[in-house]
Protein backbone atom coordinates (compact mmCIF):
# COMPACT_ATOMS: atom_id res chain seq x y z
CA UNK A 1 0.00 0.00 0.00
CA UNK A 2 1.24 3.53 -0.65
CA UNK A 3 2.32 5.60 2.59
CA UNK A 4 0.10 8.02 4.24
CA UNK A 5 0.95 10.98 5.57
CA UNK A 6 2.70 11.02 8.58
CA UNK A 7 4.86 7.87 7.71
CA UNK A 8 7.83 9.41 8.45
CA UNK A 9 8.25 10.80 4.52
CA UNK A 10 5.97 9.55 2.61
CA UNK A 11 6.61 6.61 -0.01
CA UNK A 12 9.10 7.76 -1.68
CA UNK A 13 11.75 8.70 0.91
CA UNK A 14 13.56 5.36 1.25
CA UNK A 15 16.17 6.19 -1.25
CA UNK A 16 16.44 9.96 -0.23
CA UNK A 17 16.79 8.34 3.66
CA UNK A 18 19.89 6.47 2.94
CA UNK A 19 21.77 9.47 1.72
CA UNK A 20 22.93 12.20 3.28
CA UNK A 21 24.30 15.60 2.00
CA UNK A 22 27.92 15.54 1.24
CA UNK A 23 29.03 17.99 4.49
CA UNK A 24 32.41 18.48 5.82
CA UNK A 25 34.15 20.43 8.42
CA UNK A 26 36.82 23.03 7.83
CA UNK A 27 39.36 22.48 10.00
CA UNK A 28 42.54 23.87 8.26
CA UNK A 29 41.28 27.30 8.92
CA UNK A 30 42.70 28.70 12.06
CA UNK A 31 39.94 30.13 13.75
CA UNK A 32 37.02 28.05 11.78
CA UNK A 33 37.97 24.59 12.76
CA UNK A 34 34.18 22.71 13.21
CA UNK A 35 32.48 25.25 10.98
CA UNK A 36 30.10 23.50 8.58
CA UNK A 37 30.10 24.04 4.92
CA UNK A 38 27.90 21.88 2.45
CA UNK A 39 28.72 21.14 -1.22
CA UNK A 40 25.81 21.24 -3.35
CA UNK A 41 27.51 19.13 -5.88
CA UNK A 42 28.55 16.53 -3.48
CA UNK A 43 32.35 16.49 -4.43
CA UNK A 44 34.91 15.27 -2.75
CA UNK A 45 36.71 18.18 -2.39
CA UNK A 46 37.64 19.50 1.10
CA UNK A 47 35.60 21.49 2.94
CA UNK A 48 38.31 24.64 3.14
CA UNK A 49 38.01 24.85 -1.19
CA UNK A 50 34.40 25.16 -0.96
CA UNK A 51 34.77 27.71 1.84
CA UNK A 52 36.16 29.95 -0.04
CA UNK A 53 33.53 30.53 -2.94
CA UNK A 54 30.90 32.56 -2.83
CA UNK A 55 30.22 36.14 -3.35
CA UNK A 56 31.50 37.64 0.41
CA UNK A 57 35.23 39.71 0.41
CA UNK A 58 37.24 37.79 2.52
CA UNK A 59 37.70 40.57 4.66
CA UNK A 60 33.69 41.30 4.83
CA UNK A 61 33.02 37.38 5.47
CA UNK A 62 35.66 36.58 8.44
CA UNK A 63 34.40 39.82 10.48
CA UNK A 64 30.93 38.96 9.75
CA UNK A 65 31.47 35.52 11.14
CA UNK A 66 32.80 36.84 14.00
CA UNK A 67 29.80 38.71 14.63
CA UNK A 68 27.47 36.35 13.90
CA UNK A 69 28.86 33.19 16.16
CA UNK A 70 27.03 35.03 19.45
CA UNK A 71 24.15 33.90 17.84
CA UNK A 72 24.25 30.49 17.27
CA UNK A 73 21.07 28.50 18.30
CA UNK A 74 18.94 31.76 18.02
CA UNK A 75 15.92 32.74 15.73
CA UNK A 76 17.27 35.94 13.74
CA UNK A 77 14.43 37.06 11.90
CA UNK A 78 14.51 40.45 12.74
CA UNK A 79 17.88 41.03 15.13
CA UNK A 80 20.86 40.79 12.71
CA UNK A 81 21.48 43.88 10.60
CA UNK A 82 23.07 42.43 7.26
CA UNK A 83 25.43 44.01 4.77
CA UNK A 84 23.68 45.19 1.51
CA UNK A 85 25.90 42.97 -0.66
CA UNK A 86 23.76 39.97 0.18
CA UNK A 87 19.96 41.46 -0.65
CA UNK A 88 18.52 41.89 -3.72
CA UNK A 89 16.19 44.87 -4.75
CA UNK A 90 13.15 43.26 -4.13
CA UNK A 91 11.67 43.08 -0.32
CA UNK A 92 9.68 40.21 0.83
CA UNK A 93 5.88 41.16 0.29
CA UNK A 94 6.72 41.46 -3.56
CA UNK A 95 8.53 38.06 -3.50
CA UNK A 96 5.30 36.89 -1.86
CA UNK A 97 3.49 38.22 -5.07
CA UNK A 98 5.57 36.05 -7.29
CA UNK A 99 3.31 32.71 -6.57
CA UNK A 100 0.59 34.79 -9.43
CA UNK A 101 3.25 33.64 -12.17
CA UNK A 102 1.57 30.57 -12.86
CA UNK A 103 -2.12 31.35 -11.61
CA UNK A 104 -3.19 29.99 -15.04
CA UNK A 105 -3.34 26.83 -13.72
CA UNK A 106 -5.67 27.97 -10.74
CA UNK A 107 -8.46 28.59 -13.36
CA UNK A 108 -7.79 24.93 -14.70
CA UNK A 109 -8.53 24.26 -10.69
CA UNK A 110 -11.48 26.03 -10.90
CA UNK A 111 -12.93 24.76 -14.13
CA UNK A 112 -11.84 20.98 -13.29
CA UNK A 113 -15.33 18.78 -12.41
CA UNK A 114 -12.80 15.98 -11.13
CA UNK A 115 -11.63 16.30 -7.35
CA UNK A 116 -8.32 14.97 -7.91
CA UNK A 117 -7.45 16.72 -10.67
CA UNK A 118 -8.17 20.15 -9.12
CA UNK A 119 -5.73 19.06 -6.37
CA UNK A 120 -3.26 18.39 -8.68
CA UNK A 121 -3.16 21.45 -10.68
CA UNK A 122 -3.51 23.33 -7.14
CA UNK A 123 -0.85 21.57 -5.27
CA UNK A 124 1.48 22.16 -9.17
CA UNK A 125 0.61 26.05 -8.31
CA UNK A 126 2.26 25.84 -5.53
CA UNK A 127 5.08 24.51 -6.27
CA UNK A 128 6.25 26.80 -8.80
CA UNK A 129 7.31 29.41 -6.15
CA UNK A 130 9.59 27.36 -5.45
CA UNK A 131 11.28 28.04 -8.47
CA UNK A 132 11.85 31.54 -7.07
CA UNK A 133 12.70 31.03 -3.36
CA UNK A 134 16.29 28.93 -4.69
CA UNK A 135 17.40 32.51 -5.39
CA UNK A 136 20.16 32.95 -3.03
CA UNK A 137 19.61 36.73 -2.52
CA UNK A 138 17.73 38.25 0.26
CA UNK A 139 15.11 40.40 -0.10
CA UNK A 140 14.66 43.99 2.06
CA UNK A 141 12.67 43.14 5.35
CA UNK A 142 9.16 45.14 4.74
CA UNK A 143 8.51 48.69 7.08
CA UNK A 144 5.93 48.64 9.77
CA UNK A 145 2.49 49.41 7.04
CA UNK A 146 4.90 49.12 4.14
CA UNK A 147 2.39 47.38 1.14
CA UNK A 148 2.64 45.81 -2.54
CA UNK A 149 0.53 46.35 -5.22
CA UNK A 150 -0.19 44.15 -7.89
CA UNK A 151 -2.44 44.33 -11.35
CA UNK A 152 -2.29 43.67 -14.78
CA UNK A 153 -1.60 40.17 -14.74
CA UNK A 154 -4.53 37.75 -15.54
CA UNK A 155 -7.14 39.76 -14.28
CA UNK A 156 -5.60 39.40 -10.55
CA UNK A 157 -5.87 42.18 -7.88
CA UNK A 158 -3.09 41.56 -5.21
CA UNK A 159 -2.19 43.53 -1.98
CA UNK A 160 -0.36 42.49 0.88
CA UNK A 161 0.95 44.61 3.93
CA UNK A 162 3.42 44.70 6.60
CA UNK A 163 1.19 44.02 9.54
CA UNK A 164 3.28 43.86 12.35
CA UNK A 165 6.99 44.18 13.61
CA UNK A 166 7.75 42.63 17.20
CA UNK A 167 6.91 39.52 15.50
CA UNK A 168 7.67 40.47 11.62
CA UNK A 169 4.49 39.64 9.83
CA UNK A 170 2.92 39.95 6.38
CA UNK A 171 -1.00 39.38 5.12
CA UNK A 172 -1.64 39.36 1.55
CA UNK A 173 -4.80 38.97 -0.43
CA UNK A 174 -5.50 38.14 -4.60
CA UNK A 175 -8.54 38.06 -6.34
CA UNK A 176 -9.36 37.30 -9.71
CA UNK A 177 -12.46 35.20 -11.25
CA UNK A 178 -11.59 32.07 -10.15
CA UNK A 179 -9.83 32.29 -6.81
CA UNK A 180 -9.63 34.19 -3.67
CA UNK A 181 -5.91 33.79 -2.14
CA UNK A 182 -5.22 34.73 1.54
CA UNK A 183 -2.21 34.56 3.76
CA UNK A 184 -0.85 35.23 6.95
CA UNK A 185 2.81 35.03 7.30
CA UNK A 186 5.26 34.71 9.66
CA UNK A 187 8.52 32.96 9.83
CA UNK A 188 10.82 31.41 12.90
CA UNK A 189 14.28 31.15 12.33
CA UNK A 190 17.61 28.91 13.65
CA UNK A 191 20.64 30.13 13.21
CA UNK A 192 23.51 27.44 13.27
CA UNK A 193 26.34 29.01 12.02
CA UNK A 194 27.29 28.88 8.38
CA UNK A 195 23.06 27.90 7.61
CA UNK A 196 19.54 29.00 8.62
CA UNK A 197 16.53 26.66 9.32
CA UNK A 198 13.72 28.79 8.34
CA UNK A 199 10.02 27.20 9.58
CA UNK A 200 7.11 28.97 7.92
CA UNK A 201 4.59 29.44 10.79
CA UNK A 202 1.87 31.08 7.63
CA UNK A 203 -1.49 30.13 7.75
CA UNK A 204 -2.67 29.95 3.16
CA UNK A 205 -6.38 29.74 2.50
CA UNK A 206 -7.11 29.05 -1.02
CA UNK A 207 -10.63 28.78 -2.70
CA UNK A 208 -11.74 28.00 -5.82
CA UNK A 209 -14.55 29.91 -6.83
CA UNK A 210 -16.59 27.81 -9.21
CA UNK A 211 -17.30 25.29 -6.60
CA UNK A 212 -16.45 27.11 -3.30
CA UNK A 213 -13.97 24.85 -2.35
CA UNK A 214 -11.36 26.12 0.23
CA UNK A 215 -7.86 24.47 -0.04
CA UNK A 216 -5.28 24.79 3.21
CA UNK A 217 -1.17 24.48 2.43
CA UNK A 218 1.22 23.38 5.50
CA UNK A 219 4.57 23.93 3.50
CA UNK A 220 7.84 21.91 4.14
CA UNK A 221 10.27 24.34 6.08
CA UNK A 222 13.50 25.89 4.14
CA UNK A 223 17.09 25.67 4.93
CA UNK A 224 19.77 28.06 3.59
CA UNK A 225 23.04 26.74 3.24
CA UNK A 226 26.58 27.92 3.42
CA UNK A 227 25.56 31.52 4.33
CA UNK A 228 29.10 32.93 4.98
CA UNK A 229 31.56 30.34 3.86
CA UNK A 230 31.07 28.77 0.46
CA UNK A 231 28.41 28.73 -2.09
CA UNK A 232 24.49 29.85 -0.93
CA UNK A 233 22.15 27.33 -2.00
CA UNK A 234 18.36 26.48 -0.58
CA UNK A 235 17.10 23.29 0.09
CA UNK A 236 13.46 22.37 1.44
CA UNK A 237 13.44 18.81 2.83
CA UNK A 238 10.01 17.49 4.22
CA UNK A 239 6.09 17.11 3.44
CA UNK A 240 4.47 19.65 1.89
CA UNK A 241 0.63 19.08 2.54
CA UNK A 242 -2.69 20.68 0.52
CA UNK A 243 -5.81 19.83 2.15
CA UNK A 244 -9.07 20.16 0.51
CA UNK A 245 -11.23 21.55 3.92
CA UNK A 246 -14.73 21.36 2.31
CA UNK A 247 -14.09 17.69 1.35
CA UNK A 248 -11.11 15.78 3.10
CA UNK A 249 -9.36 15.17 0.41
CA UNK A 250 -5.15 16.35 0.13
CA UNK A 251 -2.16 16.22 -1.87
CA UNK A 252 0.93 14.78 0.58
CA UNK A 253 3.92 15.87 -1.86
CA UNK A 254 7.75 14.83 -0.09
CA UNK A 255 10.37 17.37 -0.91
CA UNK A 256 13.89 15.23 -1.03
CA UNK A 257 16.72 16.15 0.85
CA UNK A 258 19.71 16.73 -1.34
CA UNK A 259 22.01 13.69 -1.28
CA UNK A 260 25.75 12.91 -2.14
CA UNK A 261 26.84 14.26 -5.37
CA UNK A 262 23.55 16.08 -5.53
CA UNK A 263 20.98 12.98 -5.87
CA UNK A 264 17.59 13.62 -5.03
CA UNK A 265 18.06 17.47 -5.47
CA UNK A 266 15.02 19.64 -6.11
CA UNK A 267 12.84 16.10 -6.59
CA UNK A 268 9.44 15.93 -5.13
CA UNK A 269 7.35 12.94 -4.91
CA UNK A 270 3.74 11.86 -3.61
CA UNK A 271 0.10 11.48 -4.31
CA UNK A 272 -2.97 12.23 -4.36
CA UNK A 273 -5.52 10.86 -1.53
CA UNK A 274 -9.40 10.93 -0.98
CA UNK A 275 -10.71 11.79 2.59
CA UNK A 276 -10.55 7.51 3.00
CA UNK A 277 -6.70 8.08 2.48
CA UNK A 278 -6.71 5.75 -0.55
CA UNK A 279 -4.05 7.07 -3.05
CA UNK A 280 -5.86 8.02 -6.78
CA UNK A 281 -2.83 10.19 -8.63
CA UNK A 282 0.82 9.93 -7.92
CA UNK A 283 3.04 13.29 -8.91
CA UNK A 284 6.04 13.64 -9.65
CA UNK A 285 8.62 16.11 -10.83
CA UNK A 286 11.47 18.62 -9.58
CA UNK A 287 10.29 21.65 -8.07
CA UNK A 288 12.57 23.62 -10.21
CA UNK A 289 11.52 22.37 -13.78
CA UNK A 290 8.42 20.52 -13.93
CA UNK A 291 6.06 18.92 -12.13
CA UNK A 292 3.47 15.56 -13.78
CA UNK A 293 0.90 13.55 -12.91
CA UNK A 294 -0.30 9.66 -13.27
CA UNK A 295 -3.44 7.93 -11.86
CA UNK A 296 -2.68 4.86 -9.82
CA UNK A 297 -3.98 2.23 -8.03
CA UNK A 298 -4.55 1.48 -4.18
CA UNK A 299 -0.91 0.37 -3.76
CA UNK A 300 0.38 3.74 -5.22
CA UNK A 301 1.50 1.77 -8.82
CA UNK A 302 0.62 3.76 -12.16
CA UNK A 303 -2.64 2.31 -13.67
CA UNK A 304 -2.41 0.15 -16.36
CA UNK A 305 -3.18 2.05 -20.16
CA UNK A 306 -2.53 5.82 -18.71
CA UNK A 307 0.57 8.18 -19.03
CA UNK A 308 2.78 9.98 -16.87
CA UNK A 309 1.49 13.75 -18.12
CA UNK A 310 3.20 16.60 -17.54
CA UNK A 311 1.21 19.87 -15.35
CA UNK A 312 3.72 22.73 -15.47
CA UNK A 313 7.32 23.52 -16.77
CA UNK A 314 9.10 26.87 -15.22
CA UNK A 315 9.29 29.40 -17.98
CA UNK A 316 12.39 30.39 -19.50
CA UNK A 317 14.11 32.62 -17.67
CA UNK A 318 16.70 35.54 -18.58
CA UNK A 319 20.71 34.29 -19.04
CA UNK A 320 22.92 35.57 -16.80
CA UNK A 321 20.63 37.48 -14.91
CA UNK A 322 22.18 39.59 -11.84
CA UNK A 323 19.80 38.14 -9.16
CA UNK A 324 18.63 35.09 -10.97
CA UNK A 325 15.19 36.78 -11.76
CA UNK A 326 12.71 35.08 -13.70
CA UNK A 327 10.50 37.72 -16.58
CA UNK A 328 8.18 37.98 -13.91
CA UNK A 329 10.21 38.71 -11.34
CA UNK A 330 11.39 41.57 -13.19
CA UNK A 331 7.41 42.19 -13.61
CA UNK A 332 6.95 42.45 -10.13
CA UNK A 333 9.70 45.22 -9.78
CA UNK A 334 8.47 47.25 -12.84
CA UNK A 335 5.53 49.71 -12.60
CA UNK A 336 4.38 47.84 -15.31
CA UNK A 337 2.04 45.67 -12.98
CA UNK A 338 1.56 48.87 -10.47
CA UNK A 339 -2.28 50.38 -10.25
CA UNK A 340 -3.40 53.60 -11.45
CA UNK A 341 -2.14 56.06 -8.07
CA UNK A 342 -0.02 53.96 -6.47
CA UNK A 343 -0.10 54.01 -2.96
CA UNK A 344 2.76 55.85 -1.22
CA UNK A 345 3.32 52.89 0.96
CA UNK A 346 4.14 50.78 -2.03
CA UNK A 347 7.56 48.64 -1.92
CA UNK A 348 8.49 49.86 -5.45
CA UNK A 349 9.40 53.24 -3.95
CA UNK A 350 11.73 52.63 -0.69
CA UNK A 351 14.96 54.51 -1.89
CA UNK A 352 17.31 51.38 -0.80
CA UNK A 353 15.19 49.34 -2.80
CA UNK A 354 15.64 51.53 -6.08
CA UNK A 355 19.27 52.29 -5.51
CA UNK A 356 20.08 48.66 -5.36
CA UNK A 357 18.31 48.05 -8.46
CA UNK A 358 20.45 50.88 -10.04
CA UNK A 359 23.48 49.17 -9.16
CA UNK A 360 24.85 51.86 -6.19
CA UNK A 361 25.42 49.38 -3.06
CA UNK A 362 26.84 52.13 -0.85
CA UNK A 363 23.36 54.60 -1.57
CA UNK A 364 21.22 51.49 -1.19
CA UNK A 365 23.25 50.59 2.51
CA UNK A 366 23.28 53.92 3.47
CA UNK A 367 19.42 54.33 2.84
CA UNK A 368 18.54 50.98 4.34
CA UNK A 369 20.19 51.94 8.01
CA UNK A 370 18.44 55.32 7.44
CA UNK A 371 14.93 53.48 7.12
CA UNK A 372 13.34 52.94 11.10
CA UNK A 373 10.71 51.66 12.67
CA UNK A 374 8.01 54.21 14.50
CA UNK A 375 8.85 53.58 18.10
CA UNK A 376 6.68 53.85 20.75
CA UNK A 377 3.68 54.12 19.18
CA UNK A 378 1.06 52.07 17.93
CA UNK A 379 0.08 50.39 14.83
CA UNK A 380 -3.10 49.85 13.34
CA UNK A 381 -3.05 48.46 9.35
CA UNK A 382 -4.79 49.68 6.80
CA UNK A 383 -6.04 46.36 4.32
CA UNK A 384 -6.37 43.86 7.22
CA UNK A 385 -7.84 43.05 10.24
CA UNK A 386 -6.03 41.23 13.13
CA UNK A 387 -8.73 38.44 14.13
CA UNK A 388 -9.04 36.46 17.47
CA UNK A 389 -7.97 33.43 15.65
CA UNK A 390 -4.95 31.43 16.52
CA UNK A 391 -3.90 29.03 13.95
CA UNK A 392 -1.57 26.01 14.95
CA UNK A 393 1.13 25.15 12.70
CA UNK A 394 3.45 22.30 12.91
CA UNK A 395 6.53 25.08 14.30
CA UNK A 396 4.21 27.22 16.77
CA UNK A 397 1.26 29.50 16.97
CA UNK A 398 0.00 32.09 14.02
CA UNK A 399 -2.47 34.91 15.27
CA UNK A 400 -4.53 35.34 11.77
CA UNK A 401 -5.51 38.71 10.12
CA UNK A 402 -7.64 38.64 7.52
CA UNK A 403 -8.57 40.91 4.61
CA UNK A 404 -11.14 43.52 5.50
CA UNK A 405 -12.23 44.61 1.97
CA UNK A 406 -11.28 48.14 2.35
CA UNK A 407 -8.48 48.12 -0.58
CA UNK A 408 -11.26 46.84 -2.77
CA UNK A 409 -13.33 49.79 -1.85
CA UNK A 410 -10.29 52.09 -2.49
CA UNK A 411 -9.90 50.56 -5.83
CA UNK A 412 -13.31 51.28 -6.19
CA UNK A 413 -13.19 54.71 -5.26
CA UNK A 414 -10.23 55.80 -7.85
CA UNK A 415 -12.18 54.12 -10.43
CA UNK A 416 -10.85 52.69 -14.04
CA UNK A 417 -8.80 55.22 -15.05
CA UNK A 418 -6.93 55.76 -18.36
CA UNK A 419 -3.30 56.49 -17.69
CA UNK A 420 -1.32 54.69 -15.40
CA UNK A 421 0.77 57.22 -14.02
CA UNK A 422 4.37 56.03 -13.18
CA UNK A 423 5.43 56.89 -9.31
CA UNK A 424 8.89 58.53 -9.88
CA UNK A 425 10.76 57.11 -6.83
CA UNK A 426 12.85 60.47 -7.04
CA UNK A 427 9.64 62.80 -6.49
CA UNK A 428 7.38 60.02 -4.70
CA UNK A 429 8.93 59.79 -1.25
CA UNK A 430 8.23 56.54 0.44
CA UNK A 431 5.41 57.00 3.55
CA UNK A 432 4.16 53.91 5.36
CA UNK A 433 1.87 55.35 7.21
CA UNK A 434 0.13 57.70 5.04
CA UNK A 435 -2.86 57.29 6.32
CA UNK A 436 -2.38 58.62 10.21
CA UNK A 437 -2.20 54.81 11.06
CA UNK A 438 0.36 55.30 13.68
CA UNK A 439 -0.66 56.50 17.14
CA UNK A 440 0.96 57.44 20.83
CA UNK A 441 0.54 54.30 23.23
CA UNK A 442 -1.38 55.06 25.67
Amino acid sequence: MAQKQGGGGGFFSSLASSLSNFKNQVNGLLGYEGLEVINPEGGTEDAEVEAQRGRWKQEDRDGHWKMMQKYIGADITSMVTLPVLIFEPMTMLQKMAELMEYSHLLELADECEDPYMRLVYAASWFISLYYALQRTWKPFNPILGETYEMVNHQGITFIAEQVSHHPPMSAAHAENEHFVYDITSKVKTKFLGNSVDVYPLGRTHLKLKKDGVILELVPPPTKVNNLIFGRTWVDSPGEMVLTNLTTGDKVVLYFQPCGWFGAGRYEVDGYVYNADEEPKILMTGKWNTSMSYQPCDLDGEPLPGTDLKEVWRVAEAPANDKFQYTHFAHKVNSFDTAPPKLLASDSRLRSDRYALEKGDLAKAGSEKSMTREVKGHKFTPKWFDMTEEVALTPWGDLEIYEYNGKYTQHRDAIGNSDTNEEADVMKTEFNPWQYGNVAEME
